[in-house]
């Protein structure tokens, strides 16, 4: 509480009536006083140009100027007058004393001289001479009906007073009068404040135990005094503070017993989050292994000889796999960004060689679905990581694409706020999208229009992808849609210019095709299906494979047969061995540096780093007969190049 500004009210509500009182009396006793000077000081210029026309009365009627004079000198030594003039009727002085007297003054009543002297600031005062008459009635007979003869005017006597001893008696009223009240304020002050001290006592004790009592100080108690104004209230704040102390103790006991419980059920939650997490990571795990040896089987079933019917059932149970292998892929994406292991390399990027990419990877899917698929050319680059950047963009067409069934879908990119960044926009003529869904679409598995879950419309994780990756790379994506009218959406990037000079991509002189036949494959599998299928595809390519199930029966191998040209091997290898340290001791063992990769169904960052670290590919499983392909031969072209680091990772 802000007790500061309550006393300055109490003060100023106390002082106000104070002051104006004071002044009120000041005003108007120093009013009435300057009206009594003033008066008084005319009146008695009244009486000094009285004495002086009635005192020159003789000495104008006998034409005796040394009487006039006399007259004159004598009125001169009061105190403020300034001149005292005689004139005789025609406006001639004939005596006169102090300053001289205006030229104004004509002779005549003098209003004209008064008014100028007044504007002077002199009080001027003119009074006419005129002869006294006798009554001779007695001596002569007059007719009763005769007129009164009008007294004849034998001059004019003027006075000059000044009023500086007026102005200065004004101006000591004033100081007498401002110290008055002055005094009255002083002494009304103190009353007041000796008032207001006395009123703001309770009230402050009140408020400090109130200030206590906001800060948990229960234990405040005062002794209440019957005569003090705010007894009543004394005694509820010592009730309240009472209460609210109990009540505290209750609280604080609910709180630690809550706290408790709260404990036990983060203990329980963390428990089960492990758990779900251990159970996540092995049924991922256990999953990906018989999806793995699924698709090498199928494949492997795919190059034998078979009627029309065998194989469209083949090329479904393939769709099958594939559908579940995209699945699996894309939760190892969510996995990946979740756990931070995704590293971005943030460089200039080409968008128009991004943009031709797109065009040539979706140009098939679109003429598929009768749709036109139009990608603006530009020069523009852009800060990204090229290959994070290339999979949203992709996403985000393959999305556009598989949602449109008659139209355009758009590619483009355009210059937004003042040069300063650059937009891709992927606008399509499809379904749109509602603007009750626009804020869950980015959720996994979110789907407008699927209810059935028809992996024909994708799997529902594109999306979530796509922002996590904007994310990632400090992009921000944007979507624009209404119901049936088409959806865009946009990724908004730094905008850079383009590298002065762009250095030529050296291509490893690498055959397209590497003949596998012939090629010695050693595969360490712990699971009987995938060992088994990973063998038969190999040696359909034309391998000699050579299979392990542990890593001591790999050593054993070592040691009595020649050395291999690939390793491929499990990560879980059973009994407290990794491929890892298996590939390690099989190098070893042959004294030089074997190409090798690994395949593994765990998405578990510190794995991903380790693999990377010992500059290895890691293959998650399920592995696609392709992509193993295409590493293999990666390998084994990379170790026959000369120059080449035979362990380099390779894009499939």
């Amino acid at each position: 509480m802000n007790f500061t500004a309550i006393r300055s009210r109490m003060l100023a509500a106390a002082l106000l009536p104070v002051f104006l009182v004071v002044v009120a009396s000041v005003g108007v006793f120093w009013a009435g006083r300057v009206d009594d000077l003033d008066a008084a000081h005319r009146q008695r210029a009244k009486l000094l140009v009285r004495q002086v026309a009635i005192a020159s009365e003789y000495g104008l009627f006998s034409n005796n100027a040394a009487s006039l004079q006399s007259v004159v000198n004598g009125v001169q030594h009061e105190p403020d007058v300034r001149a005292v003039a005689v004139f005789d009727a025609s406006g001639t002085q004939l005596a006169g004393s102090g300053l001289p007297i205006s030229a104004h003054f004509r002779g005549d009543d003098g209003s004209e001289y008064v008014a100028y002297q007044s504007r002077l600031g002199v009080d001027a005062l003119v009074e006419k001479i005129s002869a006294s008459s006798v009554a001779l009635d007695d001596l002569f007979e007059t007719s009763k009906d005769a007129k009164a003869v009008s007294p004849v005017a034998l001059g004019y006597a003027v006075v000059e007073l000044s009023r500086d001893s007026l102005k200065a008696r004004e101006r000591s009223t004033f100081f007498i009068a401002a110290g008055v009240g002055l005094l009255g304020l002083l002494v009304g002050g103190f009353l007041a404040i000796r008032l207001g001290e006395r009123v703001m006592q309770p009230i402050l004790s009140v408020s400090r135990r109130l200030e206590r009592i906001g800060q948990g100080d229960f234990s405040v108690r005062s002794d209440i005094r019957y005569q003090d104004p705010l007894h009543e209230l004394q005694e509820g704040l010592n009730e309240m503070a009472i209460r609210l102390a109990w009540g505290r103790e209750e609280l604080e006991q609910r709180v630690a017993d809550v706290t408790q419980e709260l404990r036990v059920k983060m203990g329980e939650a963390e428990s089960a989050t492990l758990a779900k997490s251990r159970f996540l990571a092995a049924a991922s795990h256990d999953l990906r292994q018989p999806t793995h040896a699924l698709g090498l089987f199928i494949a492997r079933l795919g190059q034998l000889p078979m009627d029309a019917q065998m194989r469209q059932l083949v090329a479904s149970l393939d769709a099958s796999v594939q559908a579940m292998q995209d699945l699996l892929d894309g939760l190892l994406d969510i996995s990946r960004l979740d756990a931070g292991v995704v590293q971005v390399q943030m460089r200039p990027v080409s968008l128009g060689e991004l943009l031709g990419t797109l065009r040539a990877a979706l140009a098939s899917v679109a003429t598929e679905k009768g749709l036109r698929l139009r990608v603006r050319p530009t020069h523009l680059w852009a800060l990204s990581d090229p290959v994070v950047l290339q999979r949203m963009v992709m996403n985000l067409a393959n999305n556009a694409l598989r949602y449109t069934e008659r139209g355009s879908v758009h590619i483009a990119c355009r210059p937004v706020d003042g040069g300063k960044n650059i937009r891709i926009d992927v606008s399509d003529s499809g379904i749109g999208i509602s603007q009750e869904h626009q804020t869950e679409i980015f959720r996994e598995f979110y789907q407008v229009g699927n209810p059935r879950r028809d992996r024909a419309y994708g799997l529902g994780l594109g999306l979530n992808i796509v922002e996590r990756s904007a994310r990632l790379l400090g992009h921000t994506v944007a979507l624009r849609s209404s119901l049936g009218c088409g959806t865009r959406f946009s990724i908004t990037l730094p905008l850079v210019a383009a590298p002065e000079a762009i250095p030529p991509v050296v291509p490893v002189e690498v055959p397209v095709t590497v003949a596998l036949k012939g090629l010695r494959v050693w595969v360490i599998e712990d699971d009987d299906f995938s060992r088994e299928a990973i063998q038969e595809l190999l040696e359909s390519w034309g391998c000699n494979v050579c299979v392990a199930s542990t890593a001591e029966q790999a050593y054993a191998r070592m040691r009595h047969e020649p050395a291999p040209d690939v390793i491929v091997s499990d990560y879980r290898l059973g009994e407290g061995d990794s491929g890892l340290s298996a590939i390690a001791c099989l190098r070893a063992l042959a004294g030089r540096c074997i190409p090798a990769c690994l395949m593994s169904g765990d998405t578990d960052a510190a794995l991903m780093q380790a693999v990377k670290d010992a500059g290895l590919t890691l293959l998650h499983k399920p592995v696609r007969p392709a992509k193993l392909r295409s590493l293999v031969r990666h390998l084994v072209a990379s170790a026959a190049t000369a120059g080449i680091d035979p362990d380099a990772q390779l894009p499939l």
